[in-house]
Parts: structure tokens; sequence; C-alpha cells
């Protein structure tokens, strides 16, 4: 399977093409240019460099969220062109789960994070099953004593793996000494992330749990802040103090 991977959740973006689980390219977002101007002479450079067409690709799977809603908005709109053109299916995958499965061990639960600004950050809690990590509640965006609260309510003590492309967002807090006396370290990951979101994809293909151009939608987590202009504010939760889930 020829896969076509991207990632434009944030400034730290990517792109690579996977022959199954095997990387043949990869391409970073390295620079201060918009992903509407960037993407698609980067995915026709990428392609030149794997020795394929477009038409080649069996496969787009793409970051679906959480993220920048203008990031976001761009990738997937390329991916639906794609998707429509070349008559091809496609994975939208969690940007934190692909965060997630860089963590190498044996821990039953993962929890993955990274920056959100507003002094927040977009987590998710993994358990280990079978078929790979199985996403624990919904992933948020909430403050980081939040989510640490929240995982550690959530695994009733036990040892967690962390996996995050911001550390720092968490390290400071309070709370982070609990975990840390555990012995729990939060792995950096690299923020090419479009390799694993192209592994994710092609699992996902497996499980026949695709989607195509027509339902493809973004997992924004939070409301844009043309909604929030425009809507106002949402009306208070039970359970606003572990975040919101929307998309």
């Amino acid at each position: 399977m020829l896969i076509l991977a991207l990632d434009t959740a944030d400034a730290r973006g990517s792109l690579a093409v996977l022959r199954d689980d095997a990387v043949l390219a990869t391409l970073r977002h390295d620079t201060g240019e918009d992903y509407s101007s960037w993407l698609l002479p980067a995915a026709n450079k990428l392609a030149a460099e794997a020795g394929i067409g477009m038409a080649d690709v069996d496969l787009y799977a793409v970051s679906a969220g959480p993220g920048s809603f203008t990031g976001l908005r761009v990738g997937l709109t390329a991916v639906k062109a794609w998707s429509e053109i070349h008559q091809r299916p496609i994975a939208a995958v969690s940007r934190l789960e692909a965060i997630a499965t860089h963590v190498a061990e044996a821990e039953a639960w993962v929890a993955a994070f990274f920056d959100a600004h507003r002094k927040q950050i977009f987590g998710g809690l993994y358990q280990r099953g079978r078929g790979g990590l199985e996403l624990a509640g919904e992933e948020m965006v909430i403050r980081p004593e939040g989510f640490l609260a929240w995982v550690r309510e959530r695994t009733q003590g036990a040892k967690v793996s962390w996996a995050s492309l911001d550390p720092q967002a968490v390290l400071g807090e309070p709370a982070w000494s609990e975990f840390a006396a555990k012995g729990c370290v939060i792995a950096e990951v690299t923020p090419e992330l479009a390799p694993a979101i192209g592994r994710l994809g092609r699992r996902m293909a497996q499980e026949n749990r695709l989607t195509d151009a027509l339902r493809l939608d973004a997992n924004y987590v939070r409301r844009s802040d043309a909604e929030l202009f425009w809507k106002g504010p949402a009306a208070p939760k039970p359970e606003a103090a572990y975040g919101t889930h929307s998309k």
C-alpha cells in the first residue's frame, strides 16, 4: 500500500510517503510560509523525490486534529480534493495518537499532549490493548494541571508513560512531582509526525476504518476564534474542569 501522509495541525507540520510501514520520503514544514501556499508544491516535490505520481497513491492519511483551525482546514481540504480526483480513501488520524505511538515503554497507560496556547494543552489518555492504543474518554483542551488531575484519577495511581512535543508545558506544574516520584518521564517526540500518521492510517485501512471526501471532518476539540467571536462563550458544563470536546 502506497500512503501519502500529512500533518498540518500546527506550524511544525510534515509530509511523508510510505509503502506499507516503510518510509520512502519525508518533508518537514520548516519555514514561516503559510500552508495554503506551501502544501501543494511540497507534496509535488515529495512525490517526485519518492519517484511516484499522485495517481499512484492508494491511501491518504491526514492529521484530523486536534490543532490549529487554519492548518487543519488546509490539510483536510487538500486531501479531500486529491481523494475526489483520484478516487482514493482517507484515514483521519488523531495527532495525539500519533504522538502516543512514539512511546516505547510497556506501561498500560500512555498520556500524550502538546501546547494549545492560551495556557492550555491538547491532551489524550490511551490504554494499551491487543489492537494497539485505545482512547480513554475523549481528547481535550485543558489547563496542564487539569490534565494531570484527570490522568491521575483515570489511571487510579498506576504508572503512566508520557509523550509530548512540548514537555515543558507540564514539567513546571506542582502536580507533576507525583508522577515523577513514580519514575515517570516525558518522552520528547519529534515534530515530524507524518510517518507515524501514515502507519496509523495503514492500520485503520486494515481495520476498515476509513472515510471519504464527503465525510472527512476535523476534530478541533476547541472552537475556533471565529466561532468564539460570533457565538460568544460556551455555556459552562459540569465537565468543564476537565476540558471540552467538539467538532
